[in-house]
């Protein structure tokens, strides 16, 4: 049986790896270079899951070692890939829609293609949280975004919101000011959860302002975004706040659906992992955002996407393969 671009999808392969950011393709990288042949199934562009992983979503990455002016986040993803690429990973640009770990090998599906390994890498991430506002859905792309790179550029000389408080909503804010005419950062709270560095920029811009204990009950408008509702949380004062565009960084959630009831999770949906990168399963393994609930950064995935593919590399030795 052929899969996608002849693909023979029934050879038993050492090792899958199921997602494609900077823990899957950094365990590409290290897998391919032990000769152990990976499949990459990286994904697709979705909504707001892209293949790469959530950097291909941002701006300039200023805190990956090695790059003293920084990089873009899509440039850092394509160097990465292309580096997998180079050593021999097989990359499919595909969605993975079913898996049975529990199995051996293990068994892997893109639509009715099915794909076996002994082993599986999972490093499939973590997903932008939206508000749950039945109005952000229908203006998805309209004015609402998860995404200030793709879409800022569209919002020149505009009044912006952000509705966040941590790191990424002031990163957002941030670039955002490239474009916008003001930049109004949104936060539930009277207290940011930002890093004080991404605070005194944010706060030392003229461009950024703030709006604090407010949480968004709408967002106005039939075809574009006009204003967002506000009520305040102290108050319960409720108010109007003109607006072109709204940039939602509230946060992620891990992307581990395809691997509930196989796959131990916690209570918020990460994997559990012990012994390293090693899953309750056999042969399986787990790395980057989708197990990584504290640290959240591109090198402590990537960093941990070489210990899976060493722990992957280790238990097929171990187990006769």
């Amino acid at each position: 049986m052929s899969g996608p671009g002849g693909t023979d999808v029934a050879a038993v392969r050492d090792v899958i790896i199921i997602g494609s950011g900077p823990a899957g393709l950094t365990a590409a990288i290290y897998t391919a270079r032990a000769n152990l042949s990976p499949l990459v199934i990286e994904g697709e562009a979705v909504g707001t899951d892209q293949p790469g992983g959530q950097l291909m979503l941002t701006t300039e990455v200023e805190n990956f070692p090695g790059f003293i002016d920084g990089i873009m986040g899509p440039e850092l993803m394509a160097n990465m890939r292309a580096q997998a690429a180079r050593f021999g990973a097989e990359i499919l640009t595909r969605r993975v829609t079913r898996v049975e770990l529990n199995s051996s090998p293990k068994r892997v599906w893109v639509d009715d293609n099915e794909y076996l390994a002994r082993s599986v890498i999972i490093s499939t991430g973590a997903k932008a949280l939206m508000l749950g506002l039945p109005a952000e859905q229908r203006l998805l792309g309209y004015g609402v975004s998860t995404c200030a790179t793709c879409d800022g550029f569209f919002f020149r000389g505009r009044h912006i919101v952000v509705v966040g408080g941590g790191d990424s909503a002031l990163e957002e804010a941030t670039f955002l000011t490239k474009f916008g005419e003001t930049v109004t950062v949104v936060h539930r709270r009277k207290e940011l959860r930002a890093s004080k560095i991404m605070q005194d920029r944010a706060f030392n811009n003229p461009r950024i302002r703030f709006v604090f204990d407010s949480v968004v009950t709408d967002v106005l408008g039939d075809t574009k975004v006009e204003a967002i509702a506000l009520r305040n949380t102290v108050t319960g004062e409720e108010q109007q706040l003109p607006t072109a565009a709204v940039f939602v960084a509230i946060g992620h959630a891990p992307s581990t659906e395809l691997f509930t009831g196989q796959v131990d999770l916690d209570d918020n949906g990460y994997i559990v992992t012990t012994d390293g990168t090693a899953t309750n399963l056999s042969g399986v393994f787990a790395c980057g955002d989708v197990v990584d609930h504290v640290y959240r950064q591109a090198i402590t995935a990537s960093g941990m996407g070489c210990m899976a593919a060493i722990d992957a590399e280790r238990w097929l030795e171990a187990n006769g393969h």
